[in-house]
C-alpha cells in the first residue's frame, strides 16, 4: 500500500466553502450548513483505503465524543470512483450506514474541495475554529496499519480539547500517513 503524507495546510487559512452531496440522505449542504461555531473537524476519507479502514472505529468514537460538545465532523471522499467504484456515491451511503457514521459523508466528484484543502492522502484531518480558522492539520494519532500502535484518536483529541478549553493548540502537529486520494 502506497504510503502519503499530508501536505499540512498553513496553520491561520479559513476553511475554503464547499456544497456537496450528502451521500447519506441525498441532499447538498455547503460548508456553511454545518459547520460549528465551536469548531469543525473536516476528514478526508474513502472507503477503500487499509489506513481509512483502521481508524473508522475511532472516528465514529470521536464524532461521539466531540459532537454532544458542540463540534461539528465533516468526512468528504474525493476519489475518482470510476477507478476505484468501492469508492462511489452509493458506496460511500452503504459503508455510512453499515458502520453507523454519525456524520455526513460527502462526495467531492469534481475533486475540487480535496484541492481547495490541499488533501494529499486518505485520511487527512483538518480542524477549524468557530471562526473557520486552521488550527490543526495533520494526524488522528500514531497508529498505522501494522505498527501495533493503539488507535486512540490522541492527537485529535489534545487538539479539540485545548479549543474547548480555550487555550492555544499545539503548533507541533505530525502529518497525516495514508493512501493518496485517487486523481482523475
Amino acid at each position: 500500500m502506497a504510503r502519503t503524507e499530508s501536505k499540512m495546510f498553513p496553520l491561520g487559512s479559513t476553511a475554503p466553502n464547499f456544497n456537496l452531496l450528502n451521500t447519506v440522505n441525498g441532499e447538498t449542504v455547503s460548508l456553511q450548513d454545518i459547520k460549528s461555531d465551536t469548531a469543525t473537524v473536516i476528514m478526508f476519507i474513502c472507503n477503500h483505503c487499509p489506513f481509512v479502514k483502521h481508524v473508522d472505529d475511532e472516528l465514529i468514537r470521536l464524532a461521539n465524543n466531540y459532537q454532544p460538545k458542540g463540534i461539528s465532523f465533516i468526512a468528504i471522499s474525493s476519489n475518482d470512483v470510476e477507478n476505484y467504484p468501492d469508492d462511489s456515491p452509493e458506496n460511500m451511503k452503504k459503508t455510512a450506514e453499515e458502520l453507523g457514521y454519525p456524520f455526513p459523508y460527502l462526495y467531492d466528484e469534481t475533486q475540487e474541495v480535496a484541492k481547495a484543502y490541499d488533501a494529499a492522502c486518505t485520511p487527512d484531518f483538518y480542524i477549524f475554529d468557530g471562526d473557520l480558522k486552521c488550527v490543526y492539520r495533520g494526524q488522528l494519532d500514531d497508529s498505522r496499519p501494522g505498527n501495533e500502535k493503539p488507535v486512540t484518536g490522541e492527537s485529535i483529541r489534545a487538539a479539540l480539547d485545548a479549543l474547548l478549553h480555550n487555550e492555544p493548540v499545539s503548533d507541533v502537529q505530525k502529518p497525516s500517513l495514508g493512501c493518496n486520494i485517487k486523481w482523475k
